[in-house]
C-alpha cells in the first residue's frame, strides 16, 4: 500500500488558488455592497426632491420665491435636510418666467404683466456621500387665477466673451441692500448667456452685478460716488418700472504671465518690485484702473502672475537700488485669453539717471547692432543696440585665476605691472602673464564683438600683448589670437574678436607684458569686450550714470536712414526712449 501525502510545492500552488478565489469573491462582494449603497443613496435622494416639490406645489403663490430673491418668497437658497439619517444639502433657484404665449414684455404684443409663471429648479447634494451624483428637478408654479400687472420692470443680465460669444453657465451675482425686501441671487447664465430676472423692482442704480466662472476673468459693475470710483463706466445698474434693463459684461480665459528680473549673464536678480498696470478702465475723473498691483519676485529672480484677463499691460519699476538696463519683450504687453506670456527684465545698479534706447523697425521689430549716439555740452558716449560690455579694471584681492611669478597686480590696485626687483629694476627679457578668472555668460547662444583695452600706447621696448580663450565644458583652454591660432595676438585696441569664440558659454583672457628694458614697465588698466547673447534684449542699449538735461540721440544703422532727435529730456532716474528707423 502506497501512502502519499501533498508536497510543499503543491500545498503552495493550493493555497494561491484559494486566496485568489477569496479575494475576487470579497471585492465582487465590495462592489455588490458599493453599487446597493449608491443605488440607496440616489433613491432616497429622489424621494427628498420629490417632497420638496410638494411642499412648494402646495404654497400660497405669493410665497413661492427665494430669500433675497426675484421673485421674493419664504424658501431659503440653500438648507441641509437631514432624511433617512442622511445628510442633504438642498439648493433652490426659481425665476419669474415670461411666456409668449400673451405676448412678452416689450415686445410686439407687449406683455404688461411678464411674470407669467415661476420656474423652481431643485438640486440635491450629499457632501458626505462617496460616489454620490448630485440629482435635480424642475417644475412649474402657476397662479391660481389671472396674472397680475405689477409696476416691475426686467432686468437681464449677459455674459460673453472676448470675442462677443455667449458664456454658459456663468455665476450671475445679483444685490440690491437699498429695497425691501433686500435681494440677493446667485444663479448662473443659460444657453445663450442671458441671465433674465423677470418682475424686477425698481431701483435706481441699485443693482450690484458680479458675472465669474471658474478659469475666467470676473466683471462688474460699481456704486457711484465710491470713494475709490466716485464716477464709475459701468455703474449699478437702474430698472425702471415696466421697461426692460439689459447689460452685458464680458469674461474669459485667465492668463499668466512670468516674470524674470536678471542680469546679463542670466542670472536672476531677486526681489525686485514692480508695478503692473493694465489700460482697462473701471473708472474717469479719475482715472482709475481695472488691474493695478504691486508685485514682486522671488530671492532667484522668478514672479508668476496668473488670474490675468486679457488686456495690454505695462510695467514700472519699484526697486529703490535697482534700474532696468533692457527688457523683453517690449512692452505694453497685449495678453490674449487663455494664455503663457514671459516678460524679462535686465537689472543693473541705480545710478542717479539713465536712459533704455529702444531702436525699432516700422514693423515694431526690433534692430540689432544700431550705433547710439547720446551727447550733451561735455558729454559723449555711443553704444550698439542688442550688446552688453564686460569690464575687468582690478585684479587684486586674487582675483584671477592664475600668473607667473613676476606679474605684479596689487601696487598699485587696479593695475598690471611687471614686478619691481629692487631699486626701480623690473624683470625684463621674459613674458609675464596673468589668466583671469572664467566668465561665464549664462548660455552658449553668444556672439561676440570688439575687444578694448586701456592704456592703448606703451613704453618703448615693453609690449603688451591679449589672447582668449573660450569653450563649453569650462576646463579646455585653448588661448589664441584674432586669426584663431596660438601664435597670435591681440595688440590693437577695438579690434574684432576671433568669430571662433561665438556659440561658446566660458571665457577667459590671458595678459601678457615684456619688457627688454629692465628700468621701465608696461601696464594694463582695463579689458572690456561687447558681446550680444540670448540673455540680452535685443534692439535696446542702456545709457547710465548721466546728469538731467537735454540730450541729442543720433542713431545709425547700414540700409536706414540716420534717426536724430536734438532734445531728448533726461529729467528722471530712468527713461524708457524707442526710436524708429525708417529704411
Amino acid at each position: 500500500m502506497n501512502n502519499r501525502g501533498f508536497t510543499l510545492i503543491e500545498t503552495l500552488i493550493a493555497i494561491t488558488i484559494l486566496a485568489i478565489v477569496s479575494t475576487a469573491i470579497y471585492f465582487s462582494y465590495s462592489n455588490v455592497l458599493e453599487i446597493f449603497s449608491a443605488s440607496y443613496l440616489n433613491l432616497t435622494a429622489l424621494s427628498l426632491l420629490d417632497s420638496e416639490l410638494e411642499l412648494i406645489r402646495n404654497m400660497p403663490y405669493t410665497d413661492v420665491g427665494v430669500q433675497g430673491g426675484v421673485p421674493a418668497g419664504v424658501i431659503a437658497a440653500a438648507k441641509n435636510i437631514n432624511y433617512s439619517n442622511i445628510d442633504f444639502v438642498v439648493k433652490t433657484a426659481i425665476r419669474n418666467i415670461d411666456d409668449s404665449f400673451d405676448g412678452t414684455q416689450g415686445g410686439s404684443p407687449n406683455d404688461t404683466a411678464p411674470a407669467d409663471y415661476k420656474l423652481v429648479e431643485l438640486e440635491i447634494t450629499c457632501p458626505t456621500c462617496p460616489r454620490f451624483i448630485p440629482a435635480r428637478a424642475t417644475t412649474t408654479v402657476a397662479p391660481q387665477g389671472l396674472e397680475t400687472v405689477t409696476n416691475n420692470g426686467t432686468l437681464i443680465i449677459r455674459a460673453i466673451d472676448a470675442s462677443g460669444q455667449p458664456v454658459v453657465e456663468a455665476s450671475v451675482l445679483v444685490i440690491n441692500n437699498s429695497i425691501s425686501p433686500a435681494i440677493n441671487i446667485n444663479d448662473v447664465t443659460d444657453s445663450s448667456g442671458f441671465f433674465k430676472i423677470i418682475d424686477t423692482p425698481p431701483s435706481s442704480a441699485g443693482y450690484a452685478v458680479t458675472v465669474s466662472k471658474s478659469g475666467y476673468s470676473t466683471d462688474r459693475n460699481y456704486r457711484p460716488g465710491d470713494p475709490l470710483n466716485p464716477n464709475p463706466l459701468k455703474p449699478y445698474a437702474t430698472v425702471v418700472a415696466e421697461q426692460i434693463t439689459q447689460t452685458s459684461f464680458i469674461i474669459d480665459r485667465v492668463s499668466v504671465l512670468n516674470v524674470k528680473t536678471q542680469d546679463k549673464f542670466c542670472v536672476g536678480i531677486g526681489n525686485i518690485g514692480f508695478l503692473q498696470t493694465g489700460q482697462k478702465l473701471i473708472g474717469t475723473n479719475p482715472d482709475v484702473f481695472k488691474y493695478s498691483l504691486v508685485h514682486t519676485t522671488d530671492s532667484t529672480g522668478n514672479k508668476t502672475v496668473g488670474n490675468l484677463e486679457f488686456d495690454a499691460y505695462d510695467f514700472k519699476n519699484q526697486s529703490a537700488v535697482n534700474e532696468i538696463s533692457g527688457f523683453s519683450p517690449m512692452t505694453p504687453i497685449a495678453v490674449d485669453p487663455d494664455g503663457t506670456y514671459g516678460l524679462t527684465w535686465l537689472i543693473e545698479p541705480k545710478s542717479p539717471s539713465a536712459i533704455t534706447v529702444t531702436v525699432v523697425d516700422q514693423n515694431d521689430q526690433p534692430i540689432n547692432d544700431a550705433k547710439v549716439t547720446l551727447t550733451k555740452t561735455g558729454f559723449s558716449d555711443e553704444k550698439y543696440t542688442g550688446r552688453k560690455f564686460v569690464v575687468y579694471t582690478d585684479w587684486s584681492g586674487g582675483n584671477f585665476d592664475s600668473k607667473s611669478i613676476n606679474i605684479e597686480e596689487a601696487d598699485p590696485a587696479g593695475e598690471l605691472r611687471i614686478k619691481d626687483l629692487g631699486g626701480g629694476k623690473y624683470a625684463s627679457m621674459s613674458d609675464e602673464w596673468l589668466v583671469s578668472k572664467t566668465l561665464d555668460f549664462g548660455t552658449s547662444d553668444v556672439d561676440f564683438y570688439n575687444l578694448i583695452f586701456n592704456p592703448t600706447s606703451q613704453p618703448a621696448q615693453t609690449s603688451l600683448k591679449i589672447q582668449i580663450a573660450t569653450n563649453n565644458d569650462n576646463s579646455t583652454w585653448n588661448f589664441v589670437g584674432p586669426d584663431g591660432t596660438s601664435n597670435t595676438y591681440y595688440t590693437i585696441n577695438g579690434i574684432q574678436i576671433y568669430q571662433g569664440h561665438n556659440d561658446k558659454r566660458y571665457l577667459r583672457y590671458k595678459i601678457v607684458l615684456r619688457t627688454d628694458d629692465e628700468n621701465v614697465t608696461p601696464s594694463f588698466q582695463d579689458l572690456a569686450l561687447d558681446f550680444n547673447s540670448s540673455c540680452v534684449p535685443e534692439g535696446q542699449s542702456y545709457f547710465s550714470g548721466l546728469n538731467q538735461g537735454t540730450y541729442k540721440i543720433k542713431i545709425e544703422k547700414a540700409g536706414y536712414q540716420t534717426f536724430n532727435d536734438n532734445s531728448v529730456g533726461i529729467n528722471a532716474n530712468w527713461i524708457d526712449y524707442r526710436a524708429v528707423l525708417s529704411p
